[in-house]
């Protein structure tokens, strides 16, 4: 079952290195760096790995805690929403400009959260003795500030041991391994609200026609007699050119945790207004996190419909979401509760598909029945030989091909191959991933 990562939030007032010390961390260039205070308006949500380890960093907008302007005190808010969030946040200061007046209500902010904070004091680029000017952070009453160096590397390591050593990575999950964790994601108001209450019987969600009611990700439990579940409810996805308010950028991050932490996503759709290319951006993270996943066309009832009005619609839908072809097609109303007990059979269904695990044996009785019926390519009178298969994991289904030759082992092939997978063994609603992997050359 998919297991929440710990959450550590980089914070701390605009321009003093936060998002190029969120890149070292995570080893990418992910978040946009830039000298001008207030860049980084979008949170960046990333993962990073350390000792083993995993856990999720936050980067966040610069804090200004007394700002006028309402987009610095929009990204105040949510800074603050990432701290509530957070298991431990990083305050990160200015070596260069020392102990500034923000910094000091910044650090009283993070000390009424109750939230464990670990100081970072950036732009100590050079090694050796440490500046007199460094022991002024002490001031801040945050315990020993870390020297760190988000341009060089230096100190990274003793940063996230600090962070590692506030973090509990066996607490056991809310939820246990019998409930399966849902998350309700797609674009604003399609009805993933007005679905949740409905599966769960009661107003749980604030329902209404204008977009973007729902502003955090909240669990909501349910039992019943196909099973246990826990439905986040996310906030709807926007394309990003039309999020205008920040706080909405802070949803859509909490959606793709949602997503992150979930078994299976239902990817829901308004059939009145049918497939859009925000849809696929939508479904496109829930298949690249190796999700099981339902398409759910919602408001179907207020659709003029006749005989071939539902084959039409999941052609059409065949078509936009051809990247998922996996994916089944559910067609409901929340508002009537049309379809919505057979949704609770499909994700049964699909958890079970995507926790599928194939015997070795079974995996290489069909590899050469597939490269008998489908010879392997060749290149320059070279042909690509494949020595066996086997699957390692689960969730999803990931199929190692050893062969002698990378190279040859062409997309189309690999293609091939994943379709006899899925013809022999089914994976309906679940992604798949194969790795290729060379196993010496021939002689």
């Amino acid at each position: 079952m998919a297991q929440r990562l710990p959450l550590i939030a980089i914070v701390g007032r605009p321009n003093v290195g936060k998002s190029t010390l969120f890149n070292k961390l995570v080893g990418a260039r992910v978040s946009i760096v830039q000298d001008t205070p207030g860049v980084t308006r979008d949170r960046v949500y990333y993962p990073c790995e350390w000792r083993g380890k995993q856990v999720m960093l936050v980067d966040t907008g610069g804090i200004e805690p007394n700002t006028g302007d309402l987009l610095l005190s929009q990204m105040r808010r949510q800074a603050q929403l990432a701290i509530d969030r957070a298991d431990v946040a990083v305050l990160v200061t200015d070596l260069q400009t020392g102990v500034t007046a923000t910094d000091q209500e910044v650090a009283a902010m993070l000390q009424r959260s109750g939230k464990p904070v670990v100081l970072a004091v950036n732009k100590v680029d050079r090694l050796g003795s440490l500046p007199p000017e460094f022991y002024e952070f002490y001031n801040l009453g945050l315990g020993d500030p870390i020297p760190v160096s988000s341009v060089h590397g230096h100190g990274t390591g003793d940063l996230l041991d600090a962070c590692f050593a506030h973090l509990d990575f066996d607490a056991p999950e809310e939820y246990g391994e019998d409930y399966i964790k849902v998350a309700v994601i797609g674009k604003p108001n399609v009805g993933k609200s007005s679905l949740v209450n409905r599966v769960c019987g009661e107003e749980r969600m604030i329902v209404a026609d204008q977009a973007g009611t729902t502003r955090d990700a909240s669990d909501t439990p349910v039992e019943n007699q196909w099973g246990r579940y826990v439905f986040i409810d996310t906030a709807g996805i926007r394309r990003k050119s039309r999020v205008e308010e920040e706080i909405e950028r802070y949803s859509v991050l909490r959606a793709y945790m949602a997503v992150d932490r979930s078994d299976v996503c239902v990817i829901m759709l308004d059939a009145t207004e049918g497939f859009t290319e925000q849809d696929s951006k939508v479904a496109g993270y829930a298949h690249e996190q190796g999700k099981g996943c339902i398409i759910v066309v919602n408001k179907w009832d207020a659709v003029e419909k006749d005989g071939r009005t539902m084959d039409e619609m999941r052609k059409k839908l065949e078509v936009g979401f051809s990247f998922m072809s996996y994916a089944p097609m559910l067609f409901i109303s929340a508002k009537t509760g049309q379809r919505v007990e057979k949704l609770f059979e499909l994700i049964n269904y699909v958890n079970n598909q995507n926790a599928v695990r194939i015997s070795t044996g079974k995996l290489n009785d069909l590899l050469a029945y597939a490269t008998a019926r489908v010879q392997p390519p060749t290149d320059r009178g070279k042909r690509l030989k494949i020595y066996y298969c086997t699957q390692p994991t689960t969730r999803p289904p990931t199929f190692i091909f050893f062969c002698n030759d990378k190279e040859l082992f062409h997309f189309s092939y690999q293609r091939y191959l994943e379709n006899q997978i899925r013809e022999t063994f089914g994976l309906e609603g679940t992604p798949i991933r194969v790795v290729v992997r060379e196993r010496g050359k021939d002689n």
